[in-house]
C-alpha cells in the first residue's frame, strides 16, 4: 500500500472513536486484553484493529480473526471489505477455521479429506448403534444424555481412552464404553461431530511443532472475539497458534460468560494477564445501546456475581422509561398481555422488527407463540438449526453427504429409499449385515449387490440402479452450489414426489425451494464455492444464523441465542426461582448461579429503550401447573430503576381472586356438556363443541360469540360454565 494511501486509511480508522477505543486499534505489538462492556463498541473496534493492522504492521493474508457466530464472522467480513482491506484476510467461527485446517493438513491429523460433519441428529443415530454395540437399552441409557456427557468431555480435551483411565464409578464406566463404541461408528463413517472439530485440531497441534509453526508465520496476528466463552480445545488452541509472537488480542467480557454447560471457562479471560503478564488491558466501559435506567438496572444485577473483572459501565443517552417487572397469574396471562401489548404498539405505527422476547427454556415459547397467532402479529422463532432438521431437508442433504463421503452409513441407508423405490428395511438389513460379515464398507456392497446372496434378485436390481444413480450424480459436488442441489432434487425424485404431495401440504416443496435459494445466496457471497463447500457451511450453522432483520415480524429466542444481537423494545419472561435462575432438580449438580446471573445479565442489556421482565405466579411444568416463586434476580435491581405492573387480563378483580386448584376440574364437571354455554374472561360467551372426558386431561372445545373457536385443557382452562338463563 502507498504511503500516502496508508496514512488515510489509518486516519480513517481512528477517526471518531474514543480514547480507549482508539488505544485498542492502535496496540498492534503483543498481548492485548480488550475487556469490552455490553453494547460498549467492541466490535466496531476490533474490526477496525484488524484492518489498521494489514494497513501498518502486517499483510491482510497474515491477521486471523475468529467470533463466535457465522452472523458475526459474516458482517466483520462485509465491514472489513468495504474498507479495502478484508478480501485476503481470515475471518471466520473457531469451528470453521478448524475444518479449514483440518481438511488441509488430515493427513497429518490421521483423518480422511472428505470427513462428514455429523449434526446433532445424525450423531444420535451412531450414538443408538453404539449403545446397542455395547450391550445396552437406550432405554436405560438416553442417546440425548450421553450425548451431552461425550461433549462436555470432548470440550475438556478428553479423548475415549482418558475418559475411560478417569472413569471413578459404574455409570462413567459405562459411558467410557459407549464414548469408545461411538467413536469407532464416526471413524468407520469417516465422520466428525461438531465437537471434534476443536478436540481433533488442538491435539495435532498439541503434537505437531512444525505444524504450529506453519500456522503461526501465516498469522502474525490473531485476533478471538468473546474470549469469555472459549473452553479448554479452544484456549489450547489460541496458545498454540500464538505460542511463539503472542500477538494475541482476546476480546470480551466475563460478565457476558454463558456457555458453561457446554465446556466454556471464564477462568480463560479471568487468568489473561497470568498467561501473558506482559499484556496490556484497555477497558471499554461507555455503552452505547442502552438508556442510563436499563444500564444501571442490569449494572447493579451483575454486581452480585463475585467471578469478575471491576468495570463501570456509563452512558451518554437518555434516562429512559423505568425497566418494568410484570407479574401475572400464569403464563397465558403473560403471554396474553405481551401479545396484546405488541399489537397496540403496530397499531399505533411501530415497527414489529424492533421487538424481541426472550426465554431460558425453548419450550416457553409456545403460550407466546399461541398468543401471538391469535393476536394476528407475525413473528420468527431463531431456531435456525431447525430448518436443517426437516425431513425433506436432511432428504436432500443425505444425497449431497453420501456423494461427498460414500463411507457416510447415516446418509447411505437415508437416501438409498427416497423417496421409496422399493428398497425396504429388510434389504437395508441384509445390506449392512452382509457389510459387516464381510468387513467391507456399506457403499461398496451397495455398489455390488450381485454379491449378497441374501437378496432376492429383485431386490439386487433395485439396490444397483440406486449405485448408477449416486455414480451418475457423484460430479455434481464439485459444480456450483445452486446448480448440485437443483439437480440433486430432480433426477433423484424428490422433487416429483414433492409436487405430488404439494396439494395436501405444500411447506415441504417450498422448503426444498427455500434450500436450493440459500444454496444461490451463498454462491453469490462465495463466487468460487462448490457444492462440498456449502455442504460444509450448512453443517457450521447455528441458532442465530437464522436471525433475518428487517422483516417486519417479532422475534423469539433463548437469551443463549441472543447474545450479541439488540433490540429496542425486549421482553424477557419467566423469571421465577427455577426458570431463571434455571435450575433442573432440587439439588442439581450442574447448577451455577453466576452464569444465570450472567444470562439475565445478557438478556437485560440487549434492550436499547424499553424493557419488561415478567413472572408469573404459576407456570405448567410437565403438564402440571406449579406455583412459582419470583425470582431472585428481581429482588436484586434497583428500587429507583424499576416500575412494578400488575399484568393480569383476565376479569376486573382477577387480580385480587385467590386463584382456584390449578389441576382440579370444575365441582360441576357432571353438568358440562355439548351445546352448554360457557364463559371466558378474554372472549365472553361460548358454546360448547365437543367435550372428551378424561380425568385431569378431560379437553373441551368451545366456539365463542365473538367468532374465535380453542380448544382447552378444561383443568387449566379459566372457563365457567352459564345457565340459560343467566345470559342477558
Amino acid at each position: 500500500m502507498e504511503p500516502v494511501l496508508r496514512d488515510r486509511l489509518t486516519d480513517a480508522l481512528l477517526a471518531n472513536l474514543t480514547e480507549p477505543q482508539a488505544e485498542a486499534v492502535r496496540c498492534t505489538d503483543g498481548p492485548l486484553l480488550v475487556l469490552a462492556g455490553a453494547g460498549a463498541g467492541k466490535t466496531r473496534v476490533i474490526t477496525r484493529r484488524a484492518a489498521y493492522l494489514a494497513a501498518t504492521v502486517t499483510r491482510p493474508w497474515n491477521v486471523l480473526a475468529i467470533t463466535f457466530t457465522n452472523k458475526a464472522a459474516n458482517e466483520m467480513a462485509e465491514r472489513l471489505v468495504a474498507m479495502g482491506v478484508g478480501r485476503e484476510m481470515t475471518v471466520c467461527t473457531f469451528h470453521a477455521l478448524c475444518a479449514r485446517l483440518l481438511r488441509i493438513h488430515h493427513g497429518r491429523a490421521g483423518l480422511p479429506r472428505d470427513f462428514t460433519i455429523f449434526d446433532v441428529a445424525d450423531q444420535r443415530k451412531v450414538l443408538k448403534e453404539a449403545i446397542a454395540a455395547a450391550g445396552l437399552s437406550t432405554d436405560q441409557w438416553s442417546p440425548a444424555r450421553v450425548q451431552g456427557v461425550i461433549s462436555q468431555a470432548k470440550n475438556q480435551m478428553l479423548t475415549a481412552r482418558a475418559y475411560e483411565e478417569g472413569a471413578a464409578d459404574w455409570s462413567q464406566r459405562t459411558v467410557a464404553r459407549i464414548y469408545a463404541a461411538y467413536e469407532e461408528g464416526l471413524a468407520r463413517q469417516h465422520g466428525l461431530d461438531f465437537d471434534d472439530l476443536l478436540l481433533k485440531l488442538a491435539l495435532l497441534l498439541r503434537g505437531d511443532a512444525e505444524l504450529r509453526g506453519e500456522i503461526e508465520r501465516r498469522y502474525t496476528h490473531v485476533l478471538i472475539d468473546e474470549y469469555q466463552d472459549t473452553n479448554a480445545a479452544q484456549y489450547e488452541i489460541a496458545r498454540h497458534i500464538t505460542s511463539k509472537n503472542a500477538n494475541l488480542c482476546a476480546t470480551g467480557d466475563p460478565d457476558q460468560s454463558i456457555y458453561g454447560w457446554r465446556g466454556a471457562d471464564i477462568r480463560n479471560i479471568l487468568r489473561f494477564e497470568e498467561d501473558f503478564p506482559q499484556a496490556h488491558v484497555v477497558r471499554l466501559e461507555q455503552n452505547y445501546r442502552s438508556t442510563k435506567r436499563i444500564l444501571s438496572a442490569a449494572s447493579h444485577l451483575i454486581e452480585h456475581n463475585v467471578e469478575r473483572k471491576d468495570k463501570t459501565l456509563w452512558t451518554e443517552n437518555p434516562e429512559g422509561a423505568r425497566v418494568r417487572v410484570v407479574s401475572v397469574e400464569d403464563a397465558e396471562d403473560e403471554a396474553h398481555f405481551i401479545a396484546h401489548e405488541v399489537a397496540r404498539y403496530r397499531a399505533e405505527g411501530g415497527n414489529l422488527a424492533d421487538v424481541a422476547v426472550f426465554y431460558r427454556l425453548n419450550s416457553l415459547s409456545r403460550t407466546i407463540e399461541e398468543a401471538l397467532i391469535r393476536a394476528g402479529v407475525p413473528y420468527q422463532v431463531a431456531r435456525g438449526t431447525e430448518f436443517y432438521n426437516r425431513k425433506e431437508i436432511k432428504d436432500v442433504l443425505a444425497y449431497a453427504r453420501v456423494l461427498t463421503n460414500p463411507f457416510d452409513e447415516v446418509s447411505l441407508t437415508r437416501a438409498i429409499n427416497t423417496p421409496a423405490r422399493g428398497i425396504g428395511k429388510t434389504t437395508i438389513d441384509r445390506l449392512v449385515a452382509h457389510a459387516q460379515a464381510t468387513g467391507a464398507p456399506l457403499h461398496a456392497v451397495v455398489a455390488a449387490p450381485e454379491q449378497v446372496a441374501a437378496l432376492q434378485a429383485a431386490a439386487k436390481r433395485r439396490v444397483a440402479g440406486f449405485a448408477q444413480l449416486l455414480a451418475s450424480l457423484a460430479p455434481l459436488v464439485d459444480g456450483r452450489p445452486r446448480e448440485g442441489i437443483e439437480q440433486l432434487v430432480s433426477l433423484t425424485g424428490i422433487q416429483a414426489e414433492l409436487a405430488q404431495l404439494s396439494a395436501h401440504d405444500p411447506e415441504p416443496a417450498q422448503n426444498v425451494e427455500e434450500l436450493i435459494s440459500a444454496a444461490s445466496a451463498f454462491e453469490e457471497a462465495h463466487p468460487d464455492a462448490t457444492l462440498r463447500d456449502w455442504l460444509e457451511y450448512t453443517s457450521l450453522l447455528g441458532d442465530v444464523d437464522a436471525v433475518e432483520e428487517d422483516t417486519g415480524k417479532l422475534t423469539l429466542m433463548t437469551l443463549h441465542a441472543a447474545k450479541g444481537l439488540e433490540f429496542p423494545r425486549v421482553y424477557v419472561i419467566a423469571l421465577e426461582d427455577g426458570m431463571l435462575p434455571f435450575c433442573r432438580q432440587e439439588y442439581d449438580p450442574t447448577y451455577d448461579e453466576e452464569e444465570e446471573r450472567r444470562l439475565c445479565f445478557v438478556g437485560m442489556t440487549r434492550a436499547k429503550q424499553f424493557l419488561t421482565l415478567s413472572h408469573a405466579d404459576y407456570r405448567m411444568v410437565r403438564g402440571v401447573a406449579e406455583r412459582k416463586t419470583r425470582s431472585q434476580f428481581l429482588d436484586e435491581l434497583p428500587r429507583g430503576e424499576i416500575e412494578r405492573v400488575d399484568g393480569g387480563t383476565g376479569s376486573a378483580d382477577k387480580g385480587r381472586r385467590a386463584p382456584r386448584n390449578r389441576s382440579a376440574l370444575p365441582a360441576d364437571i357432571e353438568r358440562w356438556q355439548v351445546h352448554g354455554l360457557v364463559r371466558h374472561p378474554e372472549y365472553d360467551l361460548g358454546r360448547i363443541v365437543w367435550i372428551r372426558l378424561a380425568g385431569a386431561q378431560t379437553r373441551v372445545h368451545v366456539a365463542f360469540q365473538c367468532g374465535h373457536e380453542q380448544t382447552f385443557l378444561l383443568a387449566y382452562a379459566d372457563l365457567t360454565r352459564v345457565e340459560f338463563d343467566e345470559v342477558d
